[in-house]
């Protein structure tokens, strides 16, 4: 694919001049070779990895430094790393006492969030080397932090550029290549809830970002058989699908084309995890779940009016089930919700008024039952789901994860109608 189109500035439809800043996206087979030209400039170049995202591509990246002065920071890979306070504190100690002037991330989701984290911070630019076709944050300025145990996205900057070489992604743990698969299939539910909430909210919506994000989904579904294969073709077309979505929300100054309520579901899963020492599935591999169960509750919501009076907890009922479920990540869910206001709005009369339309929207979605489908394709199978996590969780999930969030999805329209 050629990404020269979206990389220069345009005034579109909506009105909106939408940019990117990124310089460079390569995609081949052999790509990281293109490291040496890109990085002319720099001579103090901080390479961060973990321990397998180095092995995976670690040695060729630094070979292709070769002349520069270079620093190799490897955490340990033999634990999940988790991109909080202290990572952010070792990435920038680093940084400050080899006075780098460019930072290589080499990895995909962690790795390429606490590499932009950082570089936003200290106002050093920074470029990716991919190792995963995982998740589409690489071309996003969003970074998907846990700060103070609570999931947040920090506004970031954009990489100078994305190297992904074909021959290191289609080589990539299988469940990484599943979960890009699966965060591309969960843009059918993000971009519901971006319509819903235009619906509901009269939220901006631009159907440029709409149509090329809902593209980028179609072609990848439609090449998804070769990826168990890791068949080149298919993966390079996802990884391409990832970094297109990626820029759409660069367009749209924010994750709305790419983030709704199934990746509230996979946030709560990961903040419970973490927090309560529970197993929880990769970030893309359950944003493919969640997107099966958000599909269900669109389902519901279909066999229901949309004019019930919404469903309360008193203060004290609300406070004591979100302590339950968020231990120590409570205050902050607490304190979001108290600022954002969402509990103290009745959109019962909306609901009534726009009933016809939000139902002609979930009818013109995915069933849960094709949603299945499309994750089976690539081997995931919702018995797995319900197994590691279990009814209880999974409801409480549906009704309790839209507090992570200031963002209104169909999480809020299921709890103001269906409540417990």
């Amino acid at each position: 694919m050629n990404f020269s189109r979206l990389l220069v500035p345009f005034k579109c439809e909506c009105g909106r001049t939408h940019a990117c800043d990124i310089e460079s996206v390569i995609i081949k087979s052999g790509a990281i070779a293109e490291l040496s030209s890109l990085c002319s400039g720099y001579d103090r170049i901080l390479v961060v990895a973990d321990g397998n995202t180095f092995a995976a591509a670690g040695e060729a990246t630094v070979a292709a430094l070769a002349g520069k002065r270079v620093s190799t920071l490897v955490f340990d890979g033999s634990r999940i790393l988790i991109p909080d306070e202290a990572a952010i504190e070792r990435v920038t100690e680093e940084l400050k006492s080899f006075g780098a002037s460019l930072i290589v991330g080499v990895g995909s989701g962690v790795i390429q969030d606490l590499c932009k984290c950082v570089s936003h911070y200290e106002g050093v630019p920074y470029m990716i080397v991919a190792t995963a076709p995982s998740m589409d944050g690489y071309a996003s300025t969003g970074a998907a932090m846990i700060l103070g145990n609570m999931k947040e996205t920090v506004a970031a900057g954009l990489p100078r550029a994305i190297i992904a070489d074909v021959d290191v992604l289609k080589n990539a743990p299988m469940d990484m290549i599943k979960a890009g698969y699966g965060d591309i299939v969960g843009k059918y539910s993000a971009l519901a809830d971006w319509r819903l909430s235009e619906i509901v909210n009269g939220e901006y919506l631009c159907e440029y970002i709409y149509r090329e994000t809902l593209a980028a989904t179609e072609r990848v579904i439609a090449s998804a058989d070769g990826l168990l294969a890791r068949d080149a073709e298919s993966v390079a077309e996802l990884m391409e699908a990832l970094v297109v979505v990626g820029i759409m929300m660069s367009f749209a100054t924010t994750s709305r084309p790419a983030s709704g309520s199934e990746h509230h579901l996979s946030h709560f899963f990961e903040i419970v995890g973490i927090v309560k020492g529970e197993p929880y599935f990769t970030h893309g591999i359950d944003v493919a779940y969640s997107s099966v169960i958000t599909a269900e509750l669109r389902e519901r919501l279909l066999e229901c009016d949309l004019w019930r009076e919404a469903y309360r907890l008193t203060e004290e009922e609300y406070e004591e089930r979100i302590r339950s479920l968020y231990g120590a990540a409570a205050d902050g869910c607490i304190a979001l919700q108290r600022r954002v206001g969402n509990y103290a709005l009745d959109r019962t009369l909306v609901y009534k008024e726009k009933e016809a339309e939000i139902k002609d929207l979930f009818r013109s979605l995915p069933s849960s039952e094709k949603m299945r489908e499309l994750l089976a394709r690539v081997g995931l199978y919702m018995n797995e789901f319900y197994s590691l996590y279990g009814k209880v969780k999974i409801d409480a999930a549906t009704l309790y994860a839209k507090d992570l969030k200031d963002r209104y999805t169909v999480l809020w329209l299921y709890y103001d109608m269906l409540g417990e």
